[in-house]
């Protein structure tokens, strides 16, 4: 099997876990919305306001954020400015979120979050999402990953973010010098299964013929391609133009944040 056949089965595998048609006896739809209600995922409100229904995702049943959490009903467009804006501010050393009050911010959020955006980054430890960005607790729904690659379970909770909590944007966050990526191209013996990362990563490795910059760009929009292409929520929020989804790229010596095309 080629790499690309590789790729293609891994998004046909995370469209087979696609909600069921409502009615199907045993589907996703109702298996998803028991589990997370056991859960008690979203058995808060926000004070004054009630909370909505969720529909067209497949998740019917759950509560989404209300309108009274500004934060989540941002435009797609907004949302990614304000990632942006809080990335000028890290890269200028003005960050503004050590102004707010932290206990009061943790206590608005133990019963609720409300993120406005998304991002799947690397699990290296240069790339700490929040503080690139200059945003605090409740406000960015970040999955870690070496590689940023977006497996099943990524999948899932991205999808968790989008659906439930009402993300508008989705960032997927390459970065320099990242060893995911350079063990992918070299394709050497590892220790453990650090190598069940190199079939994620070998696709943007061959596109970038092997360069480690051009690699680690690519791999970055091919994971956003596969978040927009093989996750029905995704899409659909795509479709209805509640959902951006951008790669990116984290230069750790600038502290800059660029977004790919």
């Amino acid at each position: 099997m080629s790499l690309h056949d590789s790729n293609e089965c891994r998004i046909a595998a995370c469209r087979c876990h696609a909600p069921a048609e409502a009615g199907e006896p045993g589907g996703m739809r109702d298996m998803s919305a028991v589990h997370l209600s056991r859960r008690g995922l979203l058995r808060a409100t926000v004070t004054g306001a009630a909370a909505g229904v969720l529909a067209g995702t497949g998740l019917g049943g759950l509560l989404v954020p209300s309108a009274a959490a500004d934060e989540s009903m941002l435009s797609p467009e907004a949302a990614l400015q304000r990632l942006m804006d809080g990335n000028e501010r890290f890269v200028a050393r003005k960050l503004s979120f050590l102004d707010e009050d932290l206990a009061i911010l943790q206590a608005n959020t133990v019963e609720a979050q409300f993120p406005f955006a998304s991002v799947l980054s690397c699990a290296d430890s240069r790339v700490p999402v929040e503080l690139l960005f200059d945003q605090s607790i409740g406000h960015v729904f970040v999955n870690r990953v070496a590689g940023n690659i977006a497996t099943a379970e990524i999948i899932a909770s991205i999808e968790y973010g989008v659906a439930v909590l009402g993300t508008r944007a989705l960032m997927v966050l390459g970065h320099s010098g990242c060893g995911a990526v350079s063990a992918s191209i070299s394709a050497g013996a590892v220790p453990g299964q650090i190598s069940a990362l190199y079939p994620y990563i070998r696709p943007a490795v061959d596109e970038a013929g092997g360069d480690f910059v051009e690699s680690i760009k690519a791999n970055a929009r091919i994971q956003a391609r596969l978040l927009s292409e093989s996750s029905p929520v995704v899409a659909e929020a795509l479709d209805g133009g509640t959902l951006k989804v951008v790669a990116a790229y984290y230069d750790l010596a600038s502290g800059r944040v660029s977004l790919l095309g």
